[in-house]
């Protein structure tokens, strides 16, 4: 709203405040008409003072001194306002804290993250500067134990998980799982804190594990923290029982995940608790069986696809609560019949990225043939499965020319394996293909939100500070899909 002067056909000035809505102008109200310059100024400061009644936030432009406007006058609100609605959007203003204040102080952080990746201090420093406001460091700490609370991670999965179901019209068909780790600046251990294999060359460095399961759209879903040093794949049936128990689905999702997540003991607990599953397949790895049906199948483009239906026992191991008297072990080796779906892609840039990698692989092994080749030597080399043992005289290594050829006609391809059915092929490799996005969703957090590296101590809020950055992705990823 503004204030407007009409001149009237009298000759006297009407003073006005008038509002604009879709380029239509409306008068709000007429405050008087002046028939002298006198008059008409003091309808002009009555109006004045009108308006900011209408408007009591409206800053005053016209009485301000610009000359002494300084840094200390200035306050950041677009951030609020854009940020400040997806937050409510997602419901994680229907939280119920303990404290007010929490609550408060939870929307700061996730908020301060977005705008101004920092550790938790930093946020107090962004607040001093920018909003004029004073956050204690204990209070934010505080807040971070409250976070940790069972009902409070309930809640807030249930907002992001709601707020995601809503966006997917109530049909999570499918979700995508994959672990990433993070790292810590101490170099001291724990429970949670420990030393392993580092997806971020960070060797020497305590890290957690991070579990994340999302949609194909790559909204986050659901996740959950482990330690550094667990193996991946023994994470999946954990974070899978408790999706289920949390969100208690209607139908059970399609799972897709890397296929060094899926080994034979978590494949055996999605066939029998009734999961469907897409994972890559390792084609230059399968039985020599399958290698000969698929080397007799003719890809003629990149758009040729075949699908082999395939009968197998899978072997898996079988905790047991209790040690068995018998044998004094608690796992137990079982088998499964299945049955699974092989579908075979190809493409002749992969054809070509192929043959190059090998051709170096092959002359890198005939310089060492050369020399004396130990069984060390052959451990570290992938390529080992070329060569074969010359033990006419000595023992030496040399190539097989028929293990060269055999692997030449695999070029290109690459295989997936699912125990769905009802999909078409082509669904199951571009969903497949989609896990991108939960790569991306971990590349936000790790570069543009900078949450590693991790400088708590406490497993509480080690754990919270994981939670505000599910949080944080479902707004990015909201932004980067509107």
């Amino acid at each position: 709203m503004f204030v407007r002067k009409k001149k009237n056909s009298s000759g006297s000035v009407s003073v006005q405040i008038i509002s604009k809505n879709n380029n239509k102008y409306k008068v709000v109200e007429t405050i008087g008409c002046g028939r002298n310059e006198f008059e008409v100024e003091q309808l002009l400061q009555n109006a004045k003072n009108r308006l900011i009644e209408l408007e009591p936030n409206l800053f005053d432009f016209m009485n301000y001194n610009n000359q002494k406007l300084t840094n200390k006058d200035m306050r950041v609100i677009g951030d609020e306002l854009i940020f400040g609605k997806l937050f409510k959007d997602l419901g994680c203003e229907n939280i119920l804290f303990k404290k007010e204040e929490d609550k408060e102080i939870f929307k700061a952080l996730v908020v301060s993250r977005l705008l101004y990746p920092g550790s938790k201090l930093y946020l107090i420093d962004y607040y001093h500067i920018y909003k004029k406001r004073k956050i204690d460091k204990n209070k934010i700490y505080r807040c971070l134990d409250n976070i940790y609370e069972d009902h409070l991670k309930q809640n807030i999965e249930k907002c992001i998980f709601n707020h995601t179901n809503e966006k997917m019209n109530n049909t999570i068909t499918f979700t995508f799982y994959d672990v990433t780790t993070l790292y810590f600046e101490s170099e001291s251990e724990d429970d949670l804190r420990r030393v392993g294999f580092s997806k971020e060359g960070k060797l020497a460095r305590p890290q957690i594990q991070l579990g994340l399961f999302t949609t194909l759209q790559g909204y986050p879903l659901s996740y959950e923290v482990y330690e550094g040093n667990k193996f991946e794949g023994h994470t999946l049936i954990d974070i899978l029982k408790k999706f289920q128990e949390k969100f208690n689905l209607s139908s059970k999702p399609v799972v897709v995940a890397d296929r060094g997540m899926l080994n034979n003991d978590n494949l055996a607990y999605l066939e029998t608790n009734g999961y469907k599953y897409i994972i890559a397949a390792k084609i230059k790895n399968i039985s020599n069986e399958l290698k000969e049906e698929i080397s007799n199948l003719s890809f003629i483009d990149d758009s040729t696809i075949h699908t082999i239906n395939i009968n197998k026992e899978l072997i898996y191991k079988e905790q047991n609560e209790e040690i068995n008297l018998i044998n004094k072990k608690r796992v137990h080796k079982k088998s499964l019949d299945i049955k699974q779906r092989l579908i075979l892609s190809y493409s002749s840039k992969r054809a070509k990225k192929d043959k190059y990698t090998r051709e170096k692989a092959i002359e890198k092994i005939q310089s060492k043939i050369s020399k004396n080749i130990t069984k060390s030597d052959l451990k570290l080399s992938y390529y080992a499965k070329y060569l074969d043992i010359d033990n006419t005289l000595d023992i030496k290594y040399r190539l097989n020319p028929k293990k060269i050829i055999e692997d030449e006609k695999l070029d290109g391809i690459k295989g997936f394996i699912t125990n769905d059915f009802t999909l078409n092929p082509n669904e199951i490799i571009q969903h497949y293909q989609n896990q991108y996005d939960i790569e991306k969703a971990f590349r936000i957090s790790k570069t543009d939100l900078k949450i590693r590296p991790i400088y708590h101590r406490l497993e509480t809020r080690i754990k919270a500070a994981k939670r505000l950055i599910e949080s944080e992705t479902n707004e990015v990823w909201e932004c980067l899909n509107e």
